[in-house]
């Protein structure tokens, strides 16, 4: 099974449009019926590219951030929405599973996964580096995809509350539209 891809003319006005997927369920990895929305070239990379995706998604009201990579197993949190703003390099990741689809993410990127998206770095450069980060009272925990953990996931997901702003462009984001027009 592959992703269903949309593009929203709501988010025409926005200087970067997010690409927008949903990925299917695969009794594994839960997914969501929220979409993933990937950002391209989306925060301008400056002398401290790390600082100045941090600030854009503190600003806009995400935080808990961290610096690192993208861990190369497959993975989700079924607990918190998650943004991944690459700041250097670039990479292959696998969003939405064994069944999902590989992007390549590139230096400006920006991935927002809602609550229950697998994903796994297939491949990286030396230099690749994420910030991510998370909306407001939510709690990231690592979850593995076995059949015992897909059984608490598909209950705590849909109880995940949605976030008050878009990581990007905060209240008027995209995401928020989308997100809360998905969950009606």
């Amino acid at each position: 099974m592959s992703a269903t891809y949309y593009s929203d003319p709501s988010t025409a006005s926005f200087k970067v449009r997010p690409v927008s997927f949903i990925f299917p369920d695969d009794g594994l990895v839960p997914n969501s019926p929220l979409p993933f929305l990937l950002y391209k070239n989306a925060i301008a990379a400056n002398n401290d590219p790390e600082r100045a995706m941090e600030e854009t998604f503190h600003a806009n009201g995400w935080g808990q951030s961290w610096r690192n990579g993208i861990f190369s197993y497959l993975h989700y949190h079924a607990t918190v929405h998650e943004v991944l703003g690459v700041a250097r390099g670039r990479a292959l990741v696998r969003f939405g599973g064994d069944h999902g689809e590989d992007f390549e993410i590139r230096k400006g990127d920006v991935a927002i996964l809602p609550a229950g998206t697998g994903h796994q770095c297939l491949s990286a450069s030396d230099d690749f580096a994420v910030v991510g980060a998370y909306p407001p009272g939510q709690q990231m925990q690592v979850t593995r995809p076995t059949p015992e953990n897909y059984r608490l996931a598909v209950r705590v997901i849909p109880l995940v509350a949605l976030p008050e702003t878009d990581p990007v462009y905060g209240q008027q984001g995209p995401l928020v539209e989308l997100w809360r027009r998905r969950r009606r």
